[in-house]
């Protein structure tokens, strides 16, 4: 009868206990999400803008942006780089993530476009593309066209205008869209193709030209989830507020044209 009564008192001690933890227990807290946005160089600006923004709305969710051209992002990507989503300045580095599937499809989706243009400085007696091949122009900058979309889109606008066997010894070419404008800023080059959003930027440019219509393939700047990602939901959240009207004016305002 005693072993039986100390198995009840024990029962009851060891019961009240577990009521008594879980009545102190604290409720779980949300862990904080930092997510990795692989971004093209050309949106610097504009990223930061929206990234402050964001944070405002979501205080438990911290951006961290990679700048680089996109083809470098990309194969950042491929190589198993932290990202969750990737925002790109040409279709063709979003297709190879694609083809090995690296990318959530459905999140697909192309968000913004730009505009080429010839830049050069200020006191630069450069008016029009034909002007390029003049002997008094002895450098001409570009990304490199292989891994920076804007040297892509450069290369087939002056193979177009039927310069570019020209202009070939000219060139230097640079790691992204944003080495090209200081190397014009900075008087290293005597001109350079960028987007118009680019030489928007800065005071030290002037915009000679834009390309011709038709002149390279639509500047198009698709973006995608990475399948990799932990923060799924967190990353479409945040591709979603990029379509809002606050994200649309931000872009806007740096010059993009928001695809509908």
């Amino acid at each position: 009868m005693k072993k039986i009564l100390a198995f009840f008192v024990l029962a009851l001690f060891v019961i009240a206990s577990i009521a008594g933890c879980g009545g102190t227990q604290e409720p779980a807290k949300t862990q904080p999400v930092n997510l990795n946005i692989s971004v093209a160089a050309s949106l610097t600006d504009a990223a930061g803008e929206l990234e402050t923004l964001y944070k405002t709305k979501n205080a438990g969710v911290t951006l961290t942006n990679n700048f680089a051209s996109s083809g470098t992002l990309q194969k950042q990507i491929e190589e198993g780089a932290p990202a969750d989503l990737f925002i790109s300045a040409g279709k063709s580095q979003m297709d190879a993530l694609s083809q090995k599937e690296l990318i959530i499809e459905e999140s697909r989706q192309d968000l913004l476009g730009n505009e080429l243009v010839l830049i050069a400085g200020k006191d630069s007696k450069i008016t029009k593309f034909e002007d390029l091949t003049d002997v008094s122009v002895s450098t001409i900058s570009i990304g490199t066209p292989e891994t920076v979309p804007a040297g892509s889109y450069a290369k087939e606008t002056l193979t177009n205008l039927n310069l570019w066997e020209q202009l070939e010894p000219k060139m230097v070419l640079a790691k992204d869209v944003r080495q090209v404008l200081t190397y014009v800023e900075t008087g290293n080059v005597d001109a350079g193709l960028v987007y118009r959003t680019d030489a928007a930027t800065s005071d030290k440019v002037e915009i000679i030209a834009a390309a011709p219509a038709g002149s390279s393939k639509p500047i198009v700047y698709p973006m995608a989830v990475i399948k990799d990602t932990k923060y799924q939901k967190e990353a479409e959240d945040f591709a979603a507020f990029l379509t809002t009207d606050e994200a649309v004016k931000i872009f806007e305002k740096y010059g993009f044209k928001v695809l509908k």
